[in-house]
């Protein structure tokens, strides 16, 4: 098959060329309504109890991250002119479409009593503008009396108060969530503008949205500074024209592959598969820097373009296949994973990679037999004498100090190894942001003032319908409430608990003193004017379900990490959970987005764990099978596992935490970095059987035809993950530098390791009889070019897309 490559992609170049533009204008056809994610995309697969606990628990009460937050902390806000410009603010937000409730200081519902209903009403405490201070002032001091607004909507230590704004379910998970975030954030400007009152704005909505925009703005940064720093460097390196334009039309072409795949899966943009355009472009230029580099070598040895192709294709077409499925394995693995974003994001990252050696193998040989063979400007780089010198440094390096390089590869491991024991892993639900960004700060300010706003929600279901306004039940949950009450970071829990209190104040005619649960002689009284709500029980259908056996307490907690929160919900709230509910008929759970995310976390990092291993399972398999040598398996694995020992120590000392974006360099890189191992070996194979199996010659034969190639390859992929730097995500700059940092130690190892290690264990003999898979595809003797029938494959003079024609 591999023998028969150069007649098919030459031969039909043409048919070929523009199969692949219909293909890409199908493609781009099935891209053009691709759409970003906006729905909460949880790590957490949808078998898991712990999801559909949570599924269950929105069915009865809806969503628990549909609340935006606007706080402020002014004194200022309590001059008449400024309340009155805050009410009319909270005012028409609650207008805007899409918003379902807004509760804020200007806005509060009084409970209070009925007596002719023998009811509870809520009215709202400033049913108009105060038109005086002293009107503002009084009824802001009925207002601190609620106590059951009080750490929920203000602060009274600081003034600080909140804006609590509900989104429909519709509209939080849809494109027009953005467009109300918009409005509403348009509405504070305004409203700052004419006060002077700055207002601070955070709730899992508009953080989504910020963080959406975010990877749609990044994903279009990415791919043009992906594209401009491969073009610089390719210039840089080949010094000709046709050499970058030539890889990026490539490029180009995949990328646009890649969003038709998106569109056909039915895929929306996140902020994993948003880099996979940019990914894509970095892996693939090694593909034609290989490609190009070898027709050039192979032009200058008989100046003849068709034949120099032909080689070029047969040469390494396979080897070339090879890297690019080693690579592809590394994405390809997170489909082994139970959870939806990493298999998204392996699903088209893989196939588009093997896409690329399609897409490369067709478009490089067919372009450049149609444009003039390369002129001595364009071959120069082949004899880039600083390439040149460091490559014949390496090659000494490698015959007389191999022993010295094992030595310092041995320390490396061991610091390395002391810093690995240092690695730790945590994540956060804002996480990656800058920690001077607006949404941080933003952030931090509800935490501080309100102890967070990351939901949090404790279920129980008593186990017998219309039991949660049982007086001994009421008590039970109001002493969980009162143990959790001093946690730092959490806030005070709401519940009908919190209702029952405040309709005793109400019964009271308002006096604080009476906030509390109903007494022995007042709980009849108070509880018949409760079972007259009738449509006054709007709160007692958000914390209780509709058959009354099942209560909801609702906590927001500030985003500590994965680690804290993990904790304070394991070794704090469940055990304080079950030591007040020790009774077998009450069943207990903790739920809510917050709570899916810690353990999406863990799900996380233990599913790249596994699929890393897998990755080296099945690269160790490719190598036995194109090797077939136990000796040569371990030689190829063992420079490319080092360098990701090297980056977890990085990672230990520095105190980069192991968590999802992070913990995807390892199989990324793992995929990369062999790729230089297998042109390497292929080419020492080859050498070995031209040179009589003398294997000092072979080495730096290899070192010199194929250095050049890992240097450049290395160098754009170093470079080219580096722009991953230039994001506003923490993950994504770690991402991004790590890699880069992997694949360049994996360059150096493959370099001065690999030979190093193949010049003190392998001998050099073969079994002339015996072909492993590598050798009997990739190796030939010169002689064999006889073969190949390049007669067939000359251009015509006719042809009007050539420049220039090659006769032999």
């Amino acid at each position: 098959m591999w023998s028969k490559l150069p007649h098919i992609v030459l031969k039909y170049r043409f048919i070929l060329i523009v199969s692949v533009a219909l293909v890409t204008a199908f493609m781009g056809f099935m891209a053009r309504d691709i759409q970003l994610a906006f729905n909460f995309n949880t790590a957490v697969p949808d078998t898991d109890e712990t999801y559909i606990y949570f599924q269950e628990f929105k069915e009865k009460f809806g969503e628990d991250g549909n609340i935006l937050v606007l706080g402020t902390k002014d004194s200022s806000l309590y001059e008449l002119e400024n309340f009155n410009a805050y009410k009319r603010l909270g005012e028409k937000i609650a207008e805007s479409e899409g918003v379902t409730n807004v509760i804020s200081l200007a806005s509060l519902q009084n409970v209070v009593k009925n007596t002719e209903n023998r009811s509870f009403d809520l009215e709202p405490l400033m049913p108009n503008y105060p038109e005086s201070q002293n009107e503002l002032d009084s009824l802001l001091d009925k207002a601190l009396s609620l106590k059951f607004y009080t750490g929920q909507l203000l602060n009274p230590e600081n003034g600080a108060t909140l804006i609590l704004i509900n989104m429909e379910r519709e509209v939080l998970n849809s494109v027009n969530r953005n467009y109300l975030v918009a409005d509403i954030q348009e509405m504070g400007e305004q409203f700052t503008a004419e006060t002077g009152i700055e207002l601070h704005y955070s709730g899992m909505p508009f953080v989504r949205t910020v963080m959406q925009a975010k990877t749609s703005n990044e994903l279009r940064l990415f791919i043009v500074l992906s594209l401009a720093i491969t073009a610089l460097i390719l210039f840089l390196f080949f010094r000709s024209w046709v050499s970058v334009v030539v890889p990026l039309i490539v490029i180009s072409v995949v990328v646009v592959w890649v969003m038709g795949f998106v569109g056909i899966f039915n895929y929306k943009i996140n902020v994993l598969t948003g880099l996979i355009p940019s990914i894509i472009v970095v892996i693939g230029i090694p593909n034609a820097v290989y490609l190009i580099n070898k027709y050039h070598q192979e032009f200058v040895k008989h100046n003849n373009k068709v034949k120099a192709l032909s080689r070029t294709v047969r040469k390494i077409g396979l080897v070339t296949f090879i890297t690019n499925f080693t690579t592809a394995i590394g994405f390809l693995v997170l489909l082994t994973t139970d959870i939806k974003i990493l298999k998204e994001f392996g699903m088209v990252a893989g196939i588009n990679i093997l896409a690329t050696f399609i897409v490369s193998i067709i478009l490089i040989p067919g372009i450049l037999s149609y444009l003039p063979p390369p002129k001595g400007s364009q071959l120069k780089h082949l004899e880039f004498k600083i390439v040149g010198k460091f490559l014949m440094l390496l090659d000494l390096l490698v015959h007389r100090h191999r022993y010295r390089v094992f030595a310092a590869t041995a320390v490396i491991i061991t610091v390395a190894i002391i810093g690995v024991t240092k690695l730790y892993s945590v994540a956060y639900m804002v996480d990656d942001i800058p920690e001077k960004s607006t949404l941080k700060q933003d952030l931090y300010f509800f935490e501080d003032n309100f102890s967070g706003v990351m939901p949090l929600e404790i279920i129980i279901d008593f186990g017998k319908p219309k039991s949660t306004l049982n007086a001994r039940n009421l008590r039970s949950v109001d002493r969980l409430e009162t143990a959790l009450e001093p946690l730092e970071n959490v806030s005070s829990p709401i519940s009908i608990v919190s209702f029952a209190k405040a309709v005793r104040q109400a019964f009271y005619n308002g006096n604080e003193r009476f906030y509390g649960l109903p007494s022995p002689s007042d709980r009849n009284v108070i509880l018949s004017y409760l079972s007259n709500q009738g449509d006054n029980a709007n709160f007692l259908n958000s914390f209780v379900d509709s058959t009354g056996q099942v209560m909801r307490v609702s906590l927001k907690i500030a985003d500590m990490g994965s680690i804290k929160m993990d904790s304070i919900i394991n070794n704090v709230i469940e055990p304080e959970i079950k030591k007040v509910f020790d009774d077998d008929e009450v069943e207990t759970a903790v739920t809510g987005s917050t709570l899916l995310f810690v353990k999406g976390n863990k799900f996380l990092i233990e599913n790249l764990r596994f699929s890393l291993l897998l990755a080296f399972a099945i690269i160790a398999v490719i190598m036995a099978i194109l090797f077939a040598n136990v000796r040569m398996i371990i030689i190829s694995l063992i420079p490319n596992f080092i360098p990701l020992i090297m980056t977890a120590g990085i990672m230990g000392y520095f105190g980069i935490p192991l968590k999802p974006s992070t913990a995807l360099i390892f199989s990324i890189a793992f995929g990369i970095s062999v790729d230089d191992s297998i042109h390497f070996l292929a080419k020492y194979r080859q050498e070995l059987f031209a040179k009589k199996f003398f294997v000092p010659i072979a080495i730096s034969n290899s070192i010199k035809e194929t250095g050049s190639s890992m240097l450049y390859t290395s160098v754009i992929l170093f470079f080219g993950f580096v722009i991953f730097v230039f994001s506003d995500f923490g993950g994504t700059v770690a991402l991004g530098l790590l890699t880069s940092l992997t694949l360049f130690f994996a360059m150096l190892t493959n370099l001065t390791l690999l030979p190093a290690l193949l010049m003190v264990f392998d001998s050099g003999k073969r079994n002339q009889n015996f072909h492993p898979l590598i050798e009997h595809y990739e190796f030939y003797i010169e002689d064999e070019d006889e073969e190949i029938d390049t007669q067939n494959l000359l251009i015509k003079e006719n042809d009007p897309f050539v420049g220039t024609t090659d006769k032999e």
